[in-house]
């Protein structure tokens, strides 16, 4: 399945959705990222979106572009920010600041060593984030992608693909 192939089970009502699809997938040369930075995103955010059938179509258009440690490090970031976004969101969120004193005891060993380039994983990191509604882990990731030298254009781009890949499943959901 192809990013094409699912566009058209949105119905109607993702019409739009379908076009940011085209525009964001036909004109990867164009976001800033480098193919890594895109499919790897794209393959962190859909493995937390959990919509198997995007899965599969991201997968296809990322065959070929990407090197099968990509998909790995998409799978970590997916992971440990479902663990990370939960925690961190708690202690933003609540107004006892007493937790925020306590120390976090989560084992986060993966993000010394992603398999892939520390900037690439970040920005991985950082739209699942998004997709979570975590800002204290969006502000952290956004920081350290700044003190990469990533641009504001590659980091609006990794938060548009967050954008149109959750509404894409909620589209198909909703179909």
């Amino acid at each position: 399945m192809s990013i094409a192939d699912y566009k058209q089970g949105l119905g109607e009502h993702g019409k739009d959705t379908k076009l940011n699809l085209s525009n964001l997938f036909g004109n990867v040369d164009t976001s800033g990222m480098t193919p890594t930075q895109f499919y790897g995103t794209a393959l962190s955010l859909v493995y937390s979106i959990g919509d198997q059938e995007l899965i599969d179509a991201v997968k296809a258009e990322a065959e070929g572009n990407i090197e099968d440690n990509v998909d790995g490090a998409a799978k970590l970031a997916a992971t440990l920010m479902a663990m990370n976004n939960v925690y961190y969101r708690f202690l933003h969120l609540c107004t006892d600041k007493q937790f925020t004193k306590l120390p976090a005891g989560l084992r986060m060993n993966g993000m010394a060593n992603p398999g892939v380039d520390k900037a690439d994983f970040e920005l991985y990191s950082l739209a699942v984030s998004a997709l979570n509604g975590c800002g204290m882990c969006i502000d952290s990731h956004v920081g350290v992608l700044l003190k990469h030298n990533i641009s504001a254009q590659v980091i609006q781009a990794s938060i548009k693909l967050a954008a149109v890949l959750n509404a894409a499943a909620t589209a198909k959901r909703i179909a």
